[in-house]
């Protein structure tokens, strides 16, 4: 499989097929392709896979497009302002990522629900509870809201993340959830209650607009009920 990148506010990948080659999506992400390839919708690993997927922020349903008689053609486009990063996953390459952040991938990656390992990130994690992790082989697609920046953390190297900004970290990073310290700063700094900290080693990718984020921005000047 070959792909390209194309597009920056809202970017599109196109990849090009060998015959018999197959393309995963999660939600319905394919823009357009070539007539030959053949589209096959099922459960992904049975009912246990889609429900888990579905808590994960995901369809329970995943999307085959398998290419037929010959070389094929697909294209998935980003559905927010933001990037489409490329990762080859492997055995020792899982990656953990934000709900909603699939787009496709190759038929030999694996998709399944990324828990923290402590309760009380459960409670009050927010969107960094529920992850989703992605093994197995092959090169995946993940869609990211604004701009990315990338870090290398060294062994025991922490980052402090506010709710939402982490888009996704290798697997041999681990992530917690730790209390805004003071109540002044509880109550009354604006910041949430709680962030996500990140500890190396491993490599994060962070966001700049959460698509969370600008939501709460924009219900701010919807009109009240009623109006």
């Amino acid at each position: 499989m070959r792909y390209e990148i194309k597009g920056e506010t809202l970017p599109v990948v196109i990849c090009q097929l060998e015959s018999g080659e197959t393309m995963i999506t999660e939600k319905g992400a394919m823009s357009w392709m070539s007539p030959n390839m053949k589209m096959e919708t099922t459960t992904g690993g049975g009912l246990g896979k889609a429900f888990g997927r579905m808590f994960a922020g995901e369809a329970m349903f995943q999307n085959t497009y398998t290419a037929q008689g010959g070389p094929g053609m697909i294209a998935f486009a980003s559905s927010f302002p933001g990037n489409i990063v490329p990762f080859e996953i492997g055995p020792d390459r899982e990656l953990v990522v934000q709900k909603s952040g699939f787009l496709a991938s190759e038929a030999g990656v694996n998709l399944s629900v990324f828990f923290q390992k402590k309760l009380g990130a459960g409670f009050f994690g927010g969107e960094g509870f529920i992850m989703q992790k992605l093994s197995g082989s092959g090169m995946v697609f993940l869609e990211f809201d604004g701009h990315i920046v990338e870090y290398d953390l060294q062994p025991g190297q922490q980052f402090m993340v506010d709710t939402g900004y982490l888009a996704a970290m290798e697997g041999t990073c681990s992530i917690d959830i730790q209390k805004v310290p003071g109540v002044k700063n509880m109550l009354f700094g604006g910041e949430g209650l709680f962030n996500t900290v990140i500890t190396g080693p491993g490599h994060i990718w962070l966001q700049t607009m959460p698509i969370s984020n600008v939501a709460g921005e924009i219900l701010k000047f919807a009109p009240a009920s009623g109006k």
